[in-house]
């Protein structure tokens, strides 16, 4: 019989280097040989409690993971489920399942101190300590809202029952704490998001829209708001839309959100701004250099400033990069036109 890997758990705290506690959640995170997984979150003290590897239930936003996910797409790069099983957590060394691993609080515009989890066991004492969150300099836009910290008592508590909600997938449940937190708190910029993004997985766009806009009417630098709109105005090819909102996020937060420069690129490509699109494609290629479908996109910018030789270059990278994606076809009759256009010869 296979031995049962032995459950591990972790503990401990989130503070930011004011000494204050977040005053929203706040995902944490193993991260394995590069590769980032959401484990769990803080509650409204800071505090985390949580087994290792049974994150599937977990819900994501489109700001979670923002450095690994340039399309919104909260699972990308995570994996799902629990850890992989095979032997581990023998009472004689480090666990196996671990090596390689740190635990990290992820928070945009804040960097995080990590915990080295590769020497421990599973039965090792589950609290790491304090985790400390230090704030970037140069960013200027938040993902914690002011206004939280002024929301009262009852709004927090309504506000903390939607979260709660939400991670069980209870859409119409944490609408309606939403709604009581903002009754309570009008100026509840965190409350106003979150309800935002109830209504969006119920497939009401609209009243989404107007709970992101409540958001930033509340607070104009908590930035979370910004992305949505912009993936909402996408949906509809509201190009102006979309290069507006992303704009105003990179200029708050030019770090951390690596979408919000792929969504630029592409309205600035459909707004016929390719110098702006080949800028921002260039951004998100520093920031996540890892995925193919930039490449495509920067291609595209290329050739429509008359570069087709870098255009040609950059798309047989995707398409080869690429072979099972879902527009690779066109991408390939893209990149035959446009080796025609430079008079290459096409492969």
């Amino acid at each position: 019989m296979p031995e049962v890997p032995r459950p591990v758990f972790l503990s401990g705290k989130v503070m930011l280097d004011d000494g204050t506690a977040p005053a929203e959640p706040v995902v944490l995170e193993r991260v394995c040989n590069g590769i980032a997984r959401p484990e769990g979150f803080t509650d409204s003290k800071g505090r985390f409690s949580f087994e290792l590897g049974r994150n599937s239930a977990m819900m994501a936003d489109a700001s979670v993971g923002s450095a690994r996910d340039p399309f919104g797409d909260p699972n990308m790069g995570f994996g799902g489920g629990r850890m992989s099983s095979g032997r581990g957590g023998a009472l004689g060394g480090s666990d196996p399942r671990l090596l390689g691993c740190e635990l990290r609080a992820a928070l945009a515009g804040f960097r995080s101190d990590v915990v080295n989890l590769s020497q421990r066991r599973s039965l090792d004492n589950p609290d790491v300590g304090t985790i400390i969150l230090h704030r970037i300099g140069n960013v200027e836009g938040t993902t914690i809202s002011a206004t939280s910290l002024s929301a009262p008592k009852e709004a927090r508590k309504a506000y903390e029952k939607g979260i709660d909600a939400m991670r069980k997938s209870k859409w119409e449940n944490a609408q309606k704490q939403f709604e009581k937190a903002v009754a309570e708190h009008p100026n509840y910029a965190a409350a106003w998001y979150e309800l935002g993004v109830a209504h969006q997985q119920q497939q009401r766009p609209e009243e989404a829209r107007k709970a992101f806009a409540q958001a930033l009417d509340a607070d104009p630098k908590y930035v979370k708001p910004y992305l949505n709109l912009a993936l909402l105005a996408s949906s509809e090819k509201k190009w102006d839309e979309v290069a507006k909102n992303t704009d105003t996020l990179i200029r708050l937060n030019p770090i951390d959100f690596p979408q919000a420069y792929v969504w630029n690129s592409i309205a600035n490509l459909n707004l016929h701004n390719p110098d702006a699109a080949e800028k921002s494609a260039r951004e998100a290629l520093k920031i996540t250099p890892g995925v193919p479908k930039l490449r495509h996109i920067l291609g595209l910018a290329l050739a429509n400033k008359g570069d087709y030789a870098g255009a040609a270059q950059e798309v047989s990278a995707y398409v080869q990069a690429a072979p099972q994606a879902s527009d690779v076809e066109l991408a390939r009759k893209q990149l035959v036109e446009i080796q025609q256009r430079a008079g290459a010869p096409q492969k």
